[in-house]
């Protein structure tokens, strides 16, 4: 039985996995060391989960941990990287065996489908809430960002939108978790599908992307103004789920605005010159993966939302942890 930090260390994370060639010094000295191969960059995005903001205390420590360490993947899809080694600081009420042990056998399932290593972290009393820090390698000059859109770029998401909002809504009201819809929506918005294979494919194709954490009406604003670009989203080619729709009694408005604001989606966005349309459609047809042009890049600065092509007037927010709207 564990009974002390060294103990949970010891028992849960140290020696769960096979060392990747590439990591010298892991989990038992101050620092890991790591080796990095010649003509990459080495990408590194740090992401907090709390419980009772982004899960609530009870939720099952299997889904936190794959949502936990998937959300972090998403993060160096975005920039095309594909995924090398994790840190985790895990902050906990207690030493509670019956929640570390089915959230370590979910995060190290998830860690070796990807060929991600634990190499390090911390375990602390507190609240309960986990720290990833996550790296990856993208070769030099081919790392994607937000700030190379261009006007006349389309504007792309991989997958559906909405599902997660749903999900998380259903989770909120327990007396409507009992049908066969409400458990797909749920699981969509524990389980998203890290789009590493995409980001990948899409070096030297997409003009600027990243991941869709706070819903698309906020994350395609940071594109716009990284870029110094406007961009139109046009509602009617949004992807929606036959699920989504289902869960909004067939209200095709309603689902659309929630495809807008939905958080935690983990689906990729980016842009691409109309030149690279064959480009793109060679180098994902591969990846399986579903991807839609939902919009354009224009001259000019911000977001508008079209339907038919004329304006519309929706006064919709993305997801901010502090309760700042983003128009």
């Amino acid at each position: 039985m564990a009974k002390s930090e060294f103990d949970i260390i010891k028992q849960y994370f140290a020696h769960q996995q096979q060392q990747r060639d590439d990591v010298v010094l892991a989990i038992g000295d101050d620092c890991a060391l790591v080796d990095v191969p010649a003509n990459h960059y080495v990408a590194i995005s740090t992401d907090s989960l709390v419980a009772g903001t982004h899960f609530l205390a009870d939720a099952d420590p299997a889904l936190v941990a794959y949502k936990a360490l998937a959300s972090n993947i998403s993060d160096l899809a975005a920039m095309g990287a594909t995924p090398a080694w994790v840190s985790l600081a895990l902050t906990l009420p207690s030493i509670d065996e019956a929640w570390l042990a089915p959230f370590c056998h979910s995060f190290f399932e998830l860690a070796n489908r990807y060929n991600i290593q634990l190499i390090g972290g911390d375990t602390t009393k507190g609240p309960l809430s986990i720290t990833l820090t996550i790296q990856g390698l993208v070769p030099q000059g081919q790392a994607l960002t937000r700030s190379g859109a261009q006007v006349g770029d389309d504007l792309y998401v991989t997958g559906n939108l909405g599902d997660s909002a749903a999900g998380l809504a259903l989770i909120l009201n327990q007396s409507q978790c009992d049908s066969p819809l409400a458990a797909t929506l749920i699981e969509r918005h524990f389980k998203a599908q890290p789009r590493v294979n995409v980001g990948e494919a899409l070096r030297g194709i997409a003009s600027a992307a990243l991941d869709i954490s706070d819903g698309v009406i906020a994350d395609v604003t940071h594109i716009s103004d990284r870029s110094q670009v406007a961009i139109d989203i046009d509602v009617e080619k949004l992807p929606l789920s036959a699920e989504l729709l289902a869960f909004c009694n067939g209200d095709r408005q309603q689902a659309q605005q929630l495809a807008l604001t939905s958080g935690e989606e983990y689906e990729l966005c980016f842009t691409a010159s109309k030149a690279n349309r064959d480009a793109l459609a060679v180098a994902l047809a591969h990846t399986n993966v579903k991807y839609s042009c939902i919009g354009q890049v224009t001259a000019g600065c911000g977001l508008s939302l079209l339907q038919l092509g004329e304006p519309l007037r929706w006064k919709l927010s993305g997801w901010d942890h502090f309760g700042i709207t983003n128009n």
